[in-house]
C-alpha cells in the first residue's frame, strides 16, 4: 500500500527515573538509562507502517539544526520518502521520563511547528499517489485535510486524549477522519457511550479507542457493532510510549490488506503489545510475518 503521513517529527530522549512523582536530586547518574532517537508521532507512523511493508511517504517540517540533518539521514536510512520543509526555528524535541512499570511523563518542544501550514498545491503528487492519507493532528495538516477530502482520499487520524466531542482543536480532524482512534485516557464517560457520541456527530466509518492494558474498543459503521479486542501481553512493560501511535500504524496497514476491521485490530493489539517491551517510541515494531505466526498460535 502507498501510504501518505503528514505529522511531527522530532528528537526524542528517554530518562529512566525511579518512580513518579520525581523526587528532587541535584545529579542522577543513569548508566544506558538515556538515549536519544528521531521520533515524533510522524516518523513513528512512517516508521512503523514500513517495517510492515508498506510504501510510506512523510511530508513535515523540521529546521536547519544539526538535529534536523539526523532526522534526514535517518529517513534516508530506513528508506521512508519524505517532503520536508525546513522553514523551523529549531528541529522540535521531546523529553520522556519512565519508570520501571512502563508509566511515563513526556515535555514536548514543538518550536514554531504550530505556525506552519502545509500548501495542498506543494504535496498534490503525494496525495494523488496514496491509498489512505495518515494525517496527524497537528495545524499545518488543516489545509491538507480539505485537499484529500475533496479528493475522496481515505483518511485516517488519531486525536489522541480528547474529552469533548465538540473540541475546538480537534474538530477539524474528527469532522474529516474516515477512520479515528483516541486513547480513554480523559474520556468523560463509559468509552462505549463515547463512541456512540462520537458518531452520532461526525459519523467516522471506524472509531477506535485504545485502553491500554484494556486492550482496545472498536465502532465499525458497516455493522455497527461496538467490540473490545484484548490487550497482548508479550514482555515486560518496558515504556509505554508509542504505544498508540504502533496500535494506529498497524491497524491501517492490516485494514487496507484484509478490509476487516476487527481482524485488522486483532492484529493491532499484538504490534503494540510487542512494541512495549522497548525503550523509545520508535523502537520494538515487528514484521507482518511476525504477526501473523503469532495469529495462528493464539
Amino acid at each position: 500500500m502507498n501510504i501518505l503521513v503528514s505529522g511531527l517529527l522530532n528528537i526524542e530522549t528517554t530518562v529512566s527515573v525511579d518512580g513518579f512523582p520525581v523526587q528532587y536530586n541535584p545529579v542522577n547518574y543513569k548508566f544506558f538509562g538515556i538515549s536519544s532517537n528521531v521520533s515524533g508521532v510522524g516518523f513513528n507512523l512512517a516508521k512503523a507502517l514500513s517495517t510492515l511493508g508498506d510504501t510510506v511517504s512523510v511530508i513535515s517540517f523540521l529546521g536547519n539544526d544539526v538535529e534536523a540533518d539526523i532526522v534526514l539521514a535517518q529517513l534516508k536510512n530506513d528508506h521512508i520518502q519524505s517532503r520536508i520543509i525546513r522553514s523551523l526555528k529549531k528541529t522540535p524535541a521531546s523529553v520522556i521520563l519512565y519508570d520501571s512499570q512502563g508509566k511515563r511523563q513526556i515535555y514536548c518542544d514543538l518550536k514554531n511547528i504550530q505556525e506552519q501550514s502545509v500548501n495542498p498545491c506543494d504535496v498534490d503528487g503525494e496525495l494523488e499517489n496514496c491509498d489512505i492519507a495518515v494525517l496527524c493532528n497537528i495545524n499545518f495538516n488543516r489545509k491538507l485535510l480539505k485537499a484529500a477530502k475533496n479528493k475522496g482520499i481515505t483518511i485516517a487520524t488519531d486525536v489522541h486524549v480528547l474529552s469533548d466531542i465538540n473540541d475546538d482543536y480537534n474538530r477539524d480532524f474528527m469532522e474529516n477522519a474516515d477512520i479515528l482512534f483516541l486513547s480513554d485516557e480523559g474520556l468523560p464517560c463509559d468509552a462505549a457511550d463515547f463512541i456512540r457520541q462520537l458518531y452520532n456527530r461526525y459519523h467516522n466509518k471506524i472509531i477506535v479507542i485504545g485502553m491500554g492494558s484494556k486492550g482496545a474498543m472498536l465502532f465499525d459503521s458497516k455493522t455497527d457493532e461496538i467490540s473490545v479486542i484484548p490487550a497482548y501481553s508479550a514482555a515486560k512493560v518496558v515504556n509505554t510510549v508509542g504505544a498508540g501511535d504502533s496500535l494506529f500504524s498497524s491497524f491501517l496497514h492490516f485494514y487496507t490488506k484484509y478490509s476487516d476491521a476487527k481482524e485488522a485490530l486483532k492484529r493491532a493489539v499484538i504490534f503494540a503489545g510487542i512494541k512495549i517491551g522497548y525503550n523509545g517510541a520508535s523502537l520494538g515494531f515487528c514484521t507482518e510475518n511476525e504477526i501473523e505466526k503469532i495469529i495462528e498460535n493464539i
